[in-house]
């Protein structure tokens, strides 16, 4: 999968982006480095997709297979599918309220650490040569979150989010809804909240984002 498959559509969505993030009170000051910095924040959530994809296609992963239940998943998986119902809770306050910016930095933020955190850290998982399963965890718990993903920017960035979707939902169940933008919006699980879990998580992002600055100020690779 190239980001360039659909190159004037992922255009049009990195301009959409740019303007959803933007304050509205606030002047925006378009150049090429502002709307480069879109495109980036889009190819991250691209690369994400492609990773999904590249193995899924590998280990012939079937997204209607039994789910491996939730209590049973790695502590990493239950707590990015936490954060992600934060995220589609923030989706309704931020759609509804006509303030969409919030809802991007926020999804920004979980785009990051959905690439930078979780899946370098499960990378390994889909390595495995055996489906066990926290392989298929793993596959599951990807998946949810980018269907979810799509579901909650199909408004933002219609183009990409309908290729995903395409991809992700219909190749496998022709007989899904024939497009992202049919579907009903997500709504937050609670359940799938752990605070606790939470709190620790950011404590410990927090001391590996302070130990990357301390080394970088020490020039060490």
């Amino acid at each position: 999968i190239e980001f360039n498959k659909a190159a004037d559509e992922a255009g049009v969505d990195a301009m959409r982006w740019l303007y959803a993030s933007h304050i509205p009170d606030q002047n925006l000051l378009f150049g090429y480095k502002a709307i480069d910095e879109a495109r980036k924040k889009l190819i991250t959530l691209w690369n994400v997709y492609s990773f999904f994809v590249t193995y899924a296609n590998v280990d012939d992963f079937d997204p209607r297979s039994a789910p491996v239940p939730f209590a049973e998943r790695n502590v990493l998986d239950r707590w990015i599918l936490g954060t992600l119902q934060r995220v589609v809770a923030e989706a309704h306050r931020a759609y509804s309220g006509y303030h969409v910016h919030t809802l991007m930095r926020q999804v920004e933020r979980f785009i990051e650490d959905l690439s930078n955190w979780w899946l370098r850290r499960s990378r390994r998982r889909f390595w495995k040569s055996e489906v066990g399963a926290d392989k298929l965890a793993a596959y599951q718990t990807l998946h949810e979150v980018l269907v979810t993903l799509t579901e909650v920017l199909a408004p933002v960035i219609p183009f990409v989010t309908e290729e995903m979707y395409q991809n992700l939902v219909r190749q496998a169940d022709p007989g899904a809804e024939e497009s992202v933008h049919h579907r009903t919006f997500p709504v937050a699980n609670a359940d799938a909240v752990d605070e606790a879990l939470e709190t620790r998580m950011t404590l410990l992002l927090d001391i590996v984002e302070r130990g990357r600055n301390a080394r970088e100020e020490a020039k060490i690779k």
